[in-house]
């Protein structure tokens, strides 16, 4: 485990303890069962705000704490070990990376301190189809007048029903990583169109449509046609924040399963103390435990600004990919018939852990990027 300085283990503990008396994942079911469209709570939202999660990133002259990606790492682990459903993530984790990585002076002093009281919703539209592959983007952006205009469509934005503005991944010129450009595009702009994607993971995903839209050379991140070094970043460390929350899920199903073990009696004694299944848990620890050295490796990384964030950040990915997977098919199992139902709560682990696998890139693209990385 990282050594964690005496004010992050503060704030894990907060976040601990909130989650788990505030929003444990009983609300997660009570919000699922709303149907509000949201998908998350405005209660959530903004206690979340309250506690200053939102500006974990910002730098102080923005008005936020700057105390760095690890930090957010942990308050994203134990909001995925309950579940916790917010726009935390896309908008103050991913969002606001994008404006501290691209954006100018003026970007930063308009949109930061928004994101950080909450009243802007910022996420990151890049995928355009079925699988991750921001090199492969088609969105256009022409120039038009003294601005450009964008056409084409984005799938599976994290948030993309309630973002007020989005960080759009878009085509200037040639193909591959030279012509990408990255856009601040606000939601309410005329030709913006969004539906919700519905998910068994009952999270706000949306494909969103630009028809045409407007935009001023202002509203570009970074340089025109030279967005994909910004871009791979930005995806970078949304992967080592989004490894983080996977690590949460993971270890809180471990934990489940453990209890489990320990209580559920069969043949006149309690399961745990089969062989089979000690020898299960015990390798289910040790996959664990690796993918947590793999995460809080890549956060780290990215605080000091080390050469190896792409790898440590795609060997995260990969990494605590194939743990939550693997856990969350043995939490269903060994817990027998009743992980199979819905008032049991493991469905829901189930459920969050195959939509978050894919998303940002699947553990064969980031298995086949590490290789490259390592020059094989």
């Amino acid at each position: 485990m990282a050594a964690l300085t005496e004010e992050q283990s503060m704030i894990r503990d907060q976040a601990k303890s909130w989650v788990t008396e505030q929003s444990p994942v009983q609300k997660f079911r009570e919000m699922r069962d709303s149907g509000i469209e949201s998908k998350f709570t405005p209660d959530t939202w903004q206690a979340m705000i309250d506690m200053g999660w939102t500006g974990i990133l910002v730098p102080e002259q923005y008005g936020g704490s700057g105390l760095g990606y690890l930090t957010f790492g942990v308050i994203l682990e134990e909001v995925g070990r309950q579940l916790t459903a917010s726009p935390l993530f896309a908008s103050a984790f991913v969002g606001a990376s994008a404006v501290l990585l691209g954006g100018n002076e003026e970007q930063k002093q308009a949109i930061l301190p928004k994101v950080v009281e909450g009243s802007v919703i910022l996420t990151l539209a890049v995928d355009e189809g079925p699988r991750h592959s921001p090199k492969k983007t088609k969105l256009v952006a022409e120039r038009s007048g003294s601005g450009f205009k964008l056409t084409g469509n984005k799938t599976f934005v994290h948030e993309g029903m309630t973002a007020t503005d989005y960080v759009v991944a878009a085509r200037t010129s040639g193909e591959g990583e030279e012509g990408i450009t990255l856009f601040l595009v606000s939601a309410s702009a005329d030709g913006v169109s969004r539906e919700a994607v519905t998910t068994f993971d009952s999270r706000g995903y949306a494909n969103v449509h630009f028809d045409g839209v407007t935009v001023s050379e202002t509203t570009v991140l970074g340089t025109v046609d030279q967005g994909y070094r910004v871009l791979e970043a930005l995806l970078d460390r949304a992967r080592a924040g989004l490894g983080a929350e996977m690590l949460g899920t993971a270890a809180q199903a471990f934990d489940m399963t453990l209890d489990y073990l320990k209580t559920r009696v069969q043949f006149g004694q309690v399961i745990g103390s089969f062989q089979a299944l000690g020898h299960r848990a015990a390798g289910l620890f040790g996959q664990m435990e690796l993918s947590r050295s793999c995460v809080e490796a890549a956060l780290q990384a990215i605080d000091d600004d080390a050469d190896a964030v792409p790898k440590l950040c795609s060997l995260s990915k990969a990494k605590v990919g194939d743990f939550l997977h693997e856990m969350s098919n043995q939490l269903i199992q060994i817990h027998g018939g009743i992980g199979m139902t819905d008032e049991f709560d493991a469905g829901f682990y189930l459920k969050r852990a195959r939509l978050l696998e894919p998303s940002f890139g699947n553990r064969a693209f980031h298995r086949d990027r590490y290789a490259r990385l390592l020059g094989f």
